[in-house]
């Protein structure tokens, strides 16, 4: 007896929705990985919003782990929406948002004293705003990328003149050179900052692309599951 039938006969008639935002939001984290890689700096400018990765092949023993010489493990992701979009509009517009973004990302880590820009390459994908938020959300929580999850901090921005009240960030404690973070309070040593990012290595386990889409595609058949009777039950 079909899953629909089954469904409509207890009552818990499966909603019907065209878009799928689940595979629809996992396409675009594949296109994603499809894109580039290209080193930094850019040598190009291009206009749109979008979501980007950044990858980390080089050599510093507290990085080992999450080292991803086949640019499959991003160290972090972020995402780039311009003014307005939230309300619509398409993503290649006149706005330099994403690749503003990663020009930031850039300086931050030139301006760090103990790491290399050579060391690192990014990915990135001008998309419609629509999906911008979702896309950096799967790749957030099914990569668990350092500096997003543990060494928190990397894409801070200046608070601004009479606002360094703050504490130092974790990435800041860790990688210093960004002048604007060394006014704010020296609350944390870059000892802590090992020591934790030590800790979380402990349990943090490498994915790769297709490993993350088919986790992700498990728990949507568990939750179309939920609540369906077997065939058995009929």
């Amino acid at each position: 007896m079909s899953r629909v039938y089954l469904a409509a006969m207890s009552g818990a008639v499966a909603e019907y929705n065209p878009l799928d935002y689940a595979n629809l939001t996992r396409n675009c984290v594949e296109e994603l990985m499809r894109r580039g890689p290209f080193d930094l700096p850019l040598d190009h400018e291009f206009a749109g919003a979008g979501v980007y990765a950044l990858f980390y092949k080089g050599t510093a023993k507290i990085y080992a782990k999450v080292r991803s010489e086949d640019l499959t493990w991003p160290i972090y992701v972020g995402k780039a929406v311009p003014p307005g979009g939230r309300k619509g509009g398409g993503a290649a517009g006149g706005a330099r948002a994403l690749h503003g973004r990663v020009t930031e990302h850039t300086k931050s880590i030139e301006a760090a004293t103990n790491l290399d820009i050579e060391d690192f390459v990014c990915r990135y994908l001008v998309v419609t705003p629509l999906w911008i938020t979702m896309a950096e959300r799967f790749l957030i929580e099914h990569y668990k990328p350092v500096w997003n999850i543990c060494i928190e901090g990397f894409g801070n921005h200046d608070p601004g003149s009479g606002r360094h009240q703050g504490e130092i960030t974790w990435w800041d404690a860790l990688h210093p050179g960004r002048a604007w973070a060394q006014r704010l309070r020296q609350t944390r040593t870059a000892k802590d900052a090992q020591d934790r990012l030590s800790a979380f290595l402990k349990t943090h386990e490498k994915l790769r692309l297709e490993d993350v889409l088919a986790h992700s595609a498990a728990d949507d058949d568990l939750a179309e599951d939920v609540g369906a009777p077997d065939d058995g039950d009929a």
